[in-house]
């Protein structure tokens, strides 16, 4: 028997690619999305796709609300869930901090206490490199300290031990995966990255690139790094969402509640990667240099030797590879 996934905020960038990786691994998957943001015409996508799996379909419903939810769990019999619905905006959490505790942690333990109630056992969830805050050494380990410096690392940081007490008091078992930065699209052109206002590096580079007057506006270029402005890491998103395949399976197989940071362990400069996708791109791409945003690190890079021991993942694609599919995201965006 084949089975069925529940995969909330599944219409947004990583949630979509990660709908594609289980059916491809040849699991049956429901998606669970408010629209809140994200890309609502994924599950036009999707219900086309050819794989392994069936796709179940999209339910529009809200975290907020146990009513959607139990609605969303008497549709089918799921065995785990994979959680992507969150806000995930640093500036904006910064603003509204409530915003992000209510739908972020509030939102999490209605969908916990759902899985409790129709008997879910395990869930991979979509945490973030942020719970670790400023770094105190690098590359970034697990057993890292956690102290994050703003209400959206704060809260994904909630919802990790809120999972631990679940799993205490109810038996629940969760994978929690801390993703560095996330780059790329679908490798097929099916789905990719679509936000608005639009903060990740890559897209915002290759937007200026379609002659609209659009600058790239590079915050920094003093930091005490090589070239003097910020390194990330950069993980392919396909590859991140295999992770997350590798994650349920673990589960699946007996493992226990655990955590995993997802990145190369390889960083790239801001100025590295803007050359990258002149180079891919064959343009020369209209630049403004700026200062400093305030809260950016100089440098945040991954340890991933425990995913790859624990989970057997190993990051395939390139910095290149992850322009060349946004890339081409961006151009048929605007077909």
């Amino acid at each position: 028997m084949t089975d069925n996934i529940l995969v909330t905020g599944g219409d947004g960038y990583i949630g979509s690619h990660c709908v594609i990786a289980l059916l491809d691994a040849g699991y049956n998957v429901a998606v669970f999305d408010n629209h809140s943001t994200g890309f609502a015409k994924t599950g036009e996508a999707l219900s086309k796709v050819e794989s392994v799996g069936r796709f179940l379909g999209v339910t529009v419903g809200d975290l907020m609300s146990s009513e959607d939810l139990d609605k969303v769990f008497s549709s089918e019999r799921f065995s785990a869930v994979v959680h992507f619905a969150a806000f995930s905006q640093v500036a904006e959490s910064m603003k509204d901090p409530a915003k992000y505790y209510r739908n972020n942690v509030t939102g999490t333990m209605n969908l916990l206490d759902a899985m409790v109630r129709n008997g879910v056992g395990n869930i991979v969830f979509s945490s973030t490199a942020a719970t670790y805050g400023e770094p105190v050494y690098i590359p970034i380990d697990e057993k890292h300290p956690q102290n994050p410096i703003n209400p959206y690392g704060r809260t994904k940081l909630d919802i990790e031990y809120m999972m631990d007490e679940y799993g205490n008091a109810y038996g629940l078992k969760s994978v929690r995966l801390r993703y560095f930065n996330v780059a790329g699209a679908d490798s097929k052109g099916r789905v990719g990255e679509c936000h608005d206002p639009e903060t990740h590096l890559i897209p915002n580079i290759l937007k200026s690139t379609f002659g609209d007057g659009t600058e790239f506006r590079m915050f920094g270029t003093d930091y005490d790094t090589r070239d003097g402005t910020c390194v990330r890491d950069y993980v392919n998103v396909e590859d991140l969402a295999d992770a997350h395949v590798l994650a349920l399976k673990y589960l699946e197989n007996g493992g226990r509640t655990d955590y995993f940071n997802l990145g190369t362990n390889e960083g790239s400069t801001v100025k590295e990667v803007f050359a990258e996708c002149e180079r891919i791109t064959g343009k020369k791409i209209p630049l403004k240099v700026e200062g400093r945003r305030p809260g950016d690190p100089a440098s945040l890079v991954a340890d991933n030797k425990k995913a790859k021991e624990v989970l057997g993942w190993e990051p395939r694609r390139t910095l290149g590879d992850s322009i060349e599919t946004a890339y081409a995201w961006e151009m048929k965006k605007r077909q």
